[in-house]
C-alpha cells in the first residue's frame, strides 16, 4: 500500500505544456479520479507516474520513494489501459500470468494468484479461452486481473471503460468500486466522463489545459465549484450560466439578467453585498429549476417566465430547453409537467443553490 505525491510536476512537449505545476497528494488506499476534457493533461499525469513519460520538472513519490528515475517495472504499480492490450495468441490464464512468469515467480504462486484474481472478477470459467472469444467486458476484466495478480502498491486506470457499451459501463463501474473496497489499495483513475468520476471517486481532480482546477470530494465539487469551468463540467446536464448584474433595491439584493430579475436569499445577502453594482456570472443547475406547480417544498423560489423551445421526455424526468429572450437554458422538471414547444411556462429557480462567479477571473464569489 502506498500514497502518491506529485510535487510541482511539469511536462513539456516542445512549446506545449501538457502538465503545468501539478501538485497533489493522493492518500494511501484512496480512489482519486483525474477528470477533464481531451487534451487537459490527465492521461499524461498518469503516464508520468507510471514512468511511461519522462518528467520535465518536479518530483513524483510513491510512498516515501522518489521515482523520477525508477524504471516502470520497478515502481510497484500496475496499469489498466483503454485498449486492454491482451496477447491474442495466449489464453486468459497465460495473459494474467505473463508478468509473474517474467519475474520468475514460482509456478504454484502464479497458479494461486491467477485463480484468486479470476475468482474475485468472476472469470474463473474463462481461463482457457483466447481474447477473441471474449466480449469487451470480459476482456476488460482480464486486463484488470492481470494487474491484480501483481499485487501492486498503486493501481492506475487509463479510461478503462470507454470501449464498453453504456449498460456494461455502468455495471463495470460498480465492479471497479467494489474491487477497490475489497483490495484496499490506492487507485488512480483517468476519465473524461464526469459521471464515472462522481460515482467512483473518493476525491476528484479536475484538470483543464494542463492545470489542476480543483481537488475535492464529488459532493463538494458539485455543491461548491471553485470556478466556471468546474461548475460547468461537474453535473449533467451542465450548469446554466447567465451574464448579469448584481443590484440593490429597497434593501434587497437582486441578480438582474436583463430578461429576468431574481432576488438573492436573505441568508446569502451578506456574502454578495460587496459585489453590488458589479457584472457577475449567475449559475443555476437544471435540477434547481422546477415547473411552478411541482416545485419542491422548502426552497427559496424565484419565479421566471420562459418560452419552451424543446422538450425531452426521459421517463423519470423531463428536460425542458427554455428561452429567456435569446438565452437558452435547461431545466430538469417533474415528469407530470405538461407543456409543449412554443408555449410559455413559469419556472421557479431554487435560489438556495445559486452560484455567482467573477466574469474576469471566472472564480466563484460564493463563500464555502
Amino acid at each position: 500500500m502506498a500514497s502518491v505525491t506529485y510535487d510541482h510536476v511539469y511536462k513539456r512537449f516542445g512549446d506545449v505544456v501538457a502538465v503545468n505545476d501539478l501538485t497533489i497528494q493522493v492518500d494511501d488506499k484512496e480512489f482519486l479520479v483525474f477528470v477533464g476534457p481531451s487534451g487537459c493533461g490527465k492521461t499524461t499525469s498518469l503516464r508520468l507516474l507510471a514512468g511511461l513519460e519522462e518528467i520535465t520538472e518536479g518530483r513524483i513519490f510513491i510512498g516515501n520513494r522518489l521515482v523520477n528515475d525508477v524504471p516502470p517495472k520497478d515502481r510497484d504499480i500496475a496499469m489498466v489501459f483503454q485498449s486492454y492490450a491482451l496477447y491474442p495468441h495466449m489464453s486468459v490464464y497465460d495473459n494474467m500470468a505473463f508478468g509473474l512468469k517474467l519475474r520468475k515467480t514460482p509456478k504454484a504462486e502464479i497458479d494461486r494468484k491467477v485463480k484468486e484474481a479470476a475468482e474475485i472478477l468472476g472469470i474463473s470459467q474463462l481461463l482457457d479461452r483466447k481474447p477473441k472469444q471474449l466480449s469487451g467486458g470480459q476482456r476488460q476484466r482480464v486486463a484488470v486481473g492481470r494487474a491484480i495478480v501483481r499485487d501492486p502498491a498503486v493501481f492506475l486506470f487509463d479510461e478503462p471503460l470507454s470501449n464498453l457499451d453504456a449498460k456494461l459501463r455502468v455495471q463495470t463501474r460498480a465492479e471497479i468500486s467494489k474491487l477497490h473496497q475489497r483490495l484496499g489499495t490506492t487507485f488512480i483513475y483517468v476519465t473524461h466522463d464526469q459521471v464515472e468520476a462522481m460515482t467512483m471517486a473518493s476525491r476528484i481532480a479536475v484538470m483543464k489545459d494542463g492545470l489542476l482546477q480543483q481537488v475535492d470530494s464529488p459532493q463538494n465539487l458539485y455543491d461548491h465549484p471553485g470556478n466556471v469551468f468546474v461548475a460547468g463540467f461537474i453535473g449533467s446536464p451542465s450548469m446554466n450560466f447567465f451574464d448579469a448584474t448584481l443590484v440593490e433595491q429597497d434593501g434587497k439584493l437582486f441578480v438582474d439578467a436583463g430578461t429576468f430579475k431574481v432576488q438573492v436569499p436573505d441568508n446569502k445577502r451578506s456574502i454578495y453585498l460587496p459585489y453590488k453594482g458589479n457584472k457577475v456570472i449567475f449559475g443555476i443547475r437544471p435540477e434547481d429549476i422546477h415547473a411552478a406547480e411541482y416545485a419542491a417544498p422548502g426552497i427559496t423560489p424565484a419565479r421566471v417566465t420562459a418560452e419552451v423551445d424543446v422538450t425531452e421526455l426521459m421517463g423519470n424526468e423531463i428536460f425542458l430547453y427554455l428561452l429567456s429572450g435569446k438565452k437558452q437554458f435547461i431545466a430538469r422538471v417533474d415528469p407530470r409537467t405538461r407543456t409543449h414547444a412554443g408555449e410559455t411556462i413559469d419556472v421557479l429557480f431554487n435560489m438556495d443553490n445559486m452560484h455567482l462567479f467573477d466574469p474576469q477571473s471566472e472564480k466563484t464569489l460564493d463563500a464555502v
